[in-house]
């Protein structure tokens, strides 16, 4: 397939642009800046330069091309938010700019739609010891920071999964970990003892960038219309374990432990660290995508990014 992948060069698309090419696709990568488009180019990807919240600028610069499928990868974080406001222009991209993009994947001709969707979307708080099927509610609505940022996520689903006349799928992907930016900011936290640990820790559920590019492939060939699936891998963790074995992967010694109530300065930082604990049922993906993780655990898969690291 020819495909539009927006956010080619957002933190998935180093291993998915690889995986992408090596089934036989074609890309065209969407980016905002010049320096980006030439690392997309050296990629073998043909670059376009526009702003996915700028509908007329988006719809001018895609005129003239065509794709068989788009590919929605678009956020606007570049690190590991702590605050509520490093979510909002992201919050605008799941909802405006998911506008915009199915607008141009009509122009385009594409005939398919992934979107990338978020564990947290059922909800930042203590969903017992059950693992959660992609049947449970999600994207609630209510009110405050956790319902923006809720609703745009239902939003981005939303559009997507009830857009006429394509085929859609909404990938709700793990916490990601490996050979990507913000693993390798906490590792290099972990070595210069700068990794607090929060007791007691949240239970979340991650996976690995490698299986959420294989699992978004899969998707492209294999998921259903109307579907959202579970990206995660087979174990959820309590993160107070996950950041001991990283910084065990890092060569850095057990990071220090501080009482919860330390981060109520920074509300969604407690929220995601703290107040969470969520795990998730990962077996509609295996069935319907024929797919698995190739890293079952973090324990499998934290070596990789303490190589890449090195």
């Amino acid at each position: 397939m020819k495909i539009l992948l927006a956010g080619a060069t957002a933190t998935i698309s180093s291993a998915l642009l690889p995986q992408l090419h090596a089934a036989g696709h074609s890309m065209i990568g969407l980016t905002r800046s010049a320096s980006s488009a030439e690392r997309l180019r050296a990629a073998g990807v043909q670059p376009v330069i526009a702003d996915m919240m700028d509908a007329d600028a988006l719809l001018t610069a895609l005129d003239g091309h065509s794709a068989d499928a788009v590919i929605h990868q678009a956020t606007a974080l570049t690190r590991t938010p702590m605050f509520h406001r490093h979510l909002f222009a992201t919050d605008a991209l799941r909802e405006q700019g998911t506008r915009n993009l199915l607008r141009a994947a009509t122009n385009l001709g594409a005939r398919r739609f992934l979107t990338q969707s978020f564990f947290l979307g059922y909800g930042w708080r203590d969903h017992g010891p059950a693992h959660l099927t992609e049947d449970q509610p999600f994207g609630q609505l209510g009110h405050g920071p956790f319902g923006r940022h809720l609703r745009s996520l239902r939003s981005n689903e939303d559009q997507v999964l009830g857009a006429a006349g394509i085929h859609a799928v909404a990938l709700r992907y793990g916490l990601f970990y490996g050979p990507e930016r913000s693993t390798f900011t906490m590792m290099n936290l972990a070595r210069r003892r700068r990794l607090p640990v929060p007791r007691p820790a949240a239970t979340l559920h991650l996976v690995h960038i490698t299986d959420a590019a294989s699992a978004t492939v899969a998707a492209l060939d294999r998921g259903r219309a109307g579907q959202a699936y579970n990206i995660v891998d087979d174990q959820p963790v309590a993160m107070d374990r996950y950041l001991d074995v990283l910084a065990a992967a890092a060569g850095a010694p057990t990071p220090r432990r501080i009482p919860a109530w330390l981060l109520h300065a920074t509300p969604y930082l407690h929220a995601l660290l703290v107040r969470t604990h969520i795990r998730l049922d990962n077996n509609k993906a295996k069935r319907e995508l024929g797919w698995a993780p190739t890293y079952p655990t973090y324990r499998e898969g934290l070596p990789s990014a303490a190589t890449a690291l090195r």
